[in-house]
């Protein structure tokens, strides 16, 4: 038989609303903080490392969905009229990354579609809705939901399978997440941090067989593990009122705990160096990253992609790596190996290791 095809990540394009929301979302946060938190909040706030964090949800004239007429402004939605929004922007938010990605590559002859999301549910799917707007009937399918902000890595894995089990597939891969859908009240300081993290966007990706021309990223060999003693680090809770998530402040140490590991770190790396690959990690939050950047002593570079997607958009779930991975491909670090990470619900770790090829 003959060996599996090689699979290449060709491009990637981003989308985000044109609402940002974060300094509104901080200001009504603050206020609904225990007074005795109010200066622990704002340093917290100040420190997360986050400029802007875009919503899909307008204000009244303009303004913020905290403000008088938003969506957020008086009684809390339930989540039905949450998920009313979800149907009709999360589609048009994909559509827009898919639109970016059109512009980088050319996207004739799609054979499948993997999207993933976690933020709402509507069926016909989201991968139907896409899939019927972009004129594709017959293109296979696959809907990854509610796996998180390492749902990005399960989809490219997956599309890794299908190129390497079919080499004529052209598979094109989705993230959408509107995590702003999600506001919930509460005075504690620990879910409103969390909810601080939050922003929402969409990527789109073209994954293929490699070929003598090929350029973009080989997808190499996926990894997983799922940390012990862990499982109720990270949650999301469907209420009446939204997804409430739940994000624990133990969840930094916890990660840089299992990154001291020395056969963990074999299993990411394929036994190379962490200090000789690049590194695409999801950008869940500044102490995350402080926390893998000092476990795998990184130099204060390695994670620049990963910071810079956190200030300019928060932590958007699983879209937030295809962001990351987009700017690593427009300005591609000079080490050619490299890994791709990402934490999630479990607390679980899932990745896959990356080389470029120009």
């Amino acid at each position: 038989m003959p060996p599996p095809s090689y699979a290449c990540l060709r491009a990637i394009g981003t989308a985000v609303p044109a609402n940002d929301i974060h300094d509104a979302f901080i200001g009504w946060a603050k206020a609904q903080v225990e007074p005795r938190h109010a200066a622990l909040f704002d340093r917290m706030a100040a420190r997360a490392g986050i400029t802007h964090r875009w919503s899909v949800l307008p204000g009244s004239a303009g303004r913020s969905p905290v403000d008088a007429g938003g969506f957020y402004a008086d009684a809390l939605p339930g989540t039905a009229a949450r998920m009313a929004i979800y149907a009709e922007a999360a589609p048009a938010l994909a559509l827009a990354a898919i639109d970016d990605l059109a512009t980088r590559v050319e996207l004739d002859g799609i054979t499948h579609l993997v999207v993933a999301s976690c933020t709402g549910f509507v069926a016909p799917g989201i991968d139907q809705i896409i899939a019927a707007r972009l004129g594709l009937p017959t293109a296979e399918r696959l809907l990854i939901g509610f796996m998180g902000c390492y749902a990005a890595v399960v989809a490219l894995r997956t599309a890794r399978h299908i190129v390497r089990s079919d080499p004529t597939a052209r598979v094109l891969v989705v993230t959408v997440e509107l995590s702003t859908l999600h506001l919930q009240a509460t005075h504690e300081i620990e879910p409103l941090l969390a909810m601080l993290q939050f922003g929402d966007g969409a990527a789109a990706a073209l994954v293929t067989s490699a070929d003598a021309d090929a350029r973009g990223l080989m997808l190499g060999a996926p990894f997983a593990a799922t940390l012990p003693d862990s499982e109720a680090l990270i949650r999301w809770t469907i209420t009446d009122t939204g997804f409430a998530m739940h994000l624990d402040g133990a969840v930094p140490g916890r990660i840089a705990t299992a990154l001291h590991d020395p056969a963990l770190v074999a299993t990411l790396t394929d036994g190379a160096p962490a200090q000789d690959l690049f590194w695409a990690v999801h950008a869940g939050g500044r102490s995350i990253l402080d926390a893998v950047q000092g476990a795998l002593a990184l130099d204060g570079t390695a994670l620049a992609a990963s910071r810079a997607v956190l200030s300019d958009n928060g932590n958007m779930s699983s879209a937030t790596l295809m962001f990351v991975l987009a700017r690593l491909l427009a300005a591609p670090p000079a080490v050619e190996q490299g890994v791709a990470l990402a934490f999630g619900p479990g607390l679980a770790a899932e990745g896959l290791r990356l080389r470029f090829v120009a």
